[in-house]
């Protein structure tokens, strides 16, 4: 018996659902004419970068916004992390997750320290204190948390092993600007966050950054080290480099500021659609939130078990055919990414959580390039593929 034309698939020769690819983290776009007017602004004063006014204000609304004293705008957030542990003086071993844009290894393995990869909490997907505690040192001179899709790690539980250990506490906080843990916005916590505004992330400043600190001598140090150590014109006062923010990343910032609130309701209704729609199927789960936190919505992750139908990457497969270009992050975990597969040939042994979760999280488009019609047509794909599972395993079994 034929398939139905609404539930033929690509992959066994169908035409594809989407004609452009749906990407995951396609950028939000601002109100041009807001954009554009604050860039009129900067070519008439000729000011565009060195902390431009734009840049300035741009900080001023993120530090009301998340309720923390200094803001200090990046190029990058990678850059952001760089600084922050120069300012901190840290040397020796920084306890991480494996389970983390391998970026969060660079900045810290490029400060000539030894990342030390720690197993995750199942249920948030977060660094677990329990793991943290089990790998503190000697050489450790600070925990790095991940706030891994913008789901706040347990804060308490880790300044609790800090402080017991005398060691910094900091927060990659890429994916979760303007999330809250127990009603204080993400920002606040540890020693310091760092944000992204990559083009990907829910607020974009093309390319951008944040170090977010309420702790003031930090944040002079790191202020001063993305102007490379200058303190005025003609004074340097410490090892610095180039990290700061221009003029058309502020505009840009600014105007996405403008809609943010509208971004991540549409971040919601896409959320609460994917989770209506597919949350039944065997073997899968979509990701949610814990009451106790206030997400921005940005991610839509499933996580698909190993006796599902379909396994995550033939779904994946399936997916793609129909140019809905779904990722599996963050596979497959940076300790077997260069360099940390050579250096730390043993991580793995003792990631058992990482391990199995980076062969099971599969990362669904969101965002305001797509519409809830959009969010339908990807979950009958979905819905289309586990209901013929059997015949794709049979067809694709030898597909890569």
């Amino acid at each position: 018996m034929p398939v139905p034309l609404d539930r033929a698939l690509a992959v066994l020769g169908a035409r594809p659902r989407f004609d452009t690819p749906k990407h995951v983290g396609c950028p939000n776009i601002p109100d041009q004419a807001s954009f554009s007017c604050r860039i009129e602004e900067a070519f008439n004063r000729r000011y565009l970068t060195n902390e431009g006014p734009l840049v300035q204000e741009f900080e001023e609304r993120i530090a009301e916004r998340l309720g923390v004293r200094h803001c200090i705008a990046t190029a990058n957030a990678t850059l952001g992390l760089m600084v922050v542990a120069r300012a901190l003086g840290l040397e020796g071993e920084v306890i991480m997750p494996s389970f983390t844009f391998v970026g969060t290894a660079h900045a810290m393995r490029w400060h000539g320290l030894r990342p030390v990869f720690c197993d995750i909490d199942p249920r948030t997907q977060t660094i677990d204190p329990v793991r943290v505690e089990e790998v503190v040192t000697e050489q450790t001179s600070a925990i790095l948390g991940v706030h891994v899709w913008g789901c706040p790690c347990d804060t308490e539980a880790l300044s609790e092993v800090a402080d017991n250990h005398g060691v910094a506490l900091f927060f990659d906080a890429a994916p979760a600007f303007d999330c809250s843990h127990l009603g204080v916005k993400i920002g606040n916590f540890g020693v310091a966050e760092v944000v992204s505004f990559h083009a990907t992330k829910v607020l974009n400043t093309f390319e951008g950054g944040a170090i977010l600190t309420n702790y003031d001598d930090l944040a002079d140090h790191a202020r001063r080290m993305t102007r490379f150590g200058f303190e005025d014109e003609d004074l340097v006062l410490a090892l610095g480099i180039n990290a700061k923010m221009a003029e058309a990343a502020g505009a840009m910032g600014l105007a996405q500021l403008e809609q943010l609130d509208d971004v991540i309701a549409v971040n919601q209704a896409h959320l609460a659609r994917y989770q209506e729609r597919l949350s039944a199927l065997p073997g899968v789960s979509v990701l949610g939130y814990r009451a106790e936190d206030t997400p921005n919505f940005h991610y839509v992750v499933l996580e698909i078990d190993a006796d599902a139908p379909l396994d995550r990457d033939l779904l994946k497969h399936v997916l793609v055919a129909e140019n809905v270009l779904a990722r599996r992050y963050f596979y497959p975990g940076s300790h077997r990414m260069a360099p940390y597969s050579s250096e730390q040939p043993h991580a793995g042994d003792r990631l058992p959580q990482t391990t199995a979760l980076v062969d099971r999280v599969l990362q669904l488009p969101t965002g305001t390039a797509m519409t809830s019609d959009d969010v339908d047509e990807i979950c009958s794909v979905v819905d289309s593929a586990f209901e013929q599972a059997d015949t794709l395993r049979e067809r694709l079994a030898s597909s890569p």
